[in-house]
């Protein structure tokens, strides 16, 4: 027989507050930022409750923890618009592709050059693949000397972050931006 699920509690995110305050003592900073020394956690609380502030726990692990006495969804706010900010400024590199064959026309393989010069540019990692089909697998010399040209038209503003190595039918290499 089969047992009804029970209901799971949620789960509180951001730092623990008010009544989950499960310490006896901490060491108390007052909403105007000035340390009170280590104060029992009920009076902590009630004073906090008094100004119309929460009783937040900055730094669990010390000893004693301290609290803070201030707006909690003022912090929680804050908290969250300083990480979008962080999120904002952090930039995402992606892997671009550009994709080879061994008997590639001039022009076709210029056009994919600077293709893979705007990708390093833009500071992104080229992963440059050289794809063999049919009969060119017997010829993977040509393709080889294809990716070595490759890899050193773009030497001067890419590094090689792994050599040509073969992967069944095709040849694979990465650069990044110097």
């Amino acid at each position: 027989m089969r047992r009804p699920m029970r209901p799971v509690a949620p789960q509180k995110d951001g730092p623990l507050s008010n009544e989950d305050i499960t310490s006896p003592d901490v060491q108390l900073i007052d909403a105007e930022g000035e340390n009170r020394g280590v104060v029992r956690t009920r009076e902590a609380l009630t004073e906090a409750q008094e100004q119309g502030l929460d009783l937040v726990l900055i730094s669990p692990n010390a000893s004693p923890p301290v609290a803070k006495m201030l707006d909690l969804g003022r912090f929680k706010y804050a908290a969250q618009k300083k990480a979008a900010e962080a999120r904002k400024k952090q930039k995402v590199i992606e892997v671009k592709e550009v994709q080879l064959r061994p008997n590639i026309d001039t022009h076709d393989y210029e056009t994919k050059m600077k293709a893979a010069q705007r990708f390093i540019a833009e500071g992104d990692r080229v992963k440059v693949t050289m794809r063999f089909r049919g009969r060119e697998m017997a010829h993977q010399d040509i393709g080889m000397q294809l990716l070595l040209k490759v890899r050193e038209l773009l030497e001067p503003v890419a590094k090689v972050e792994s050599q040509p190595r073969s992967e069944g039918r095709q040849m694979v290499m990465v650069l990044a931006p110097k």
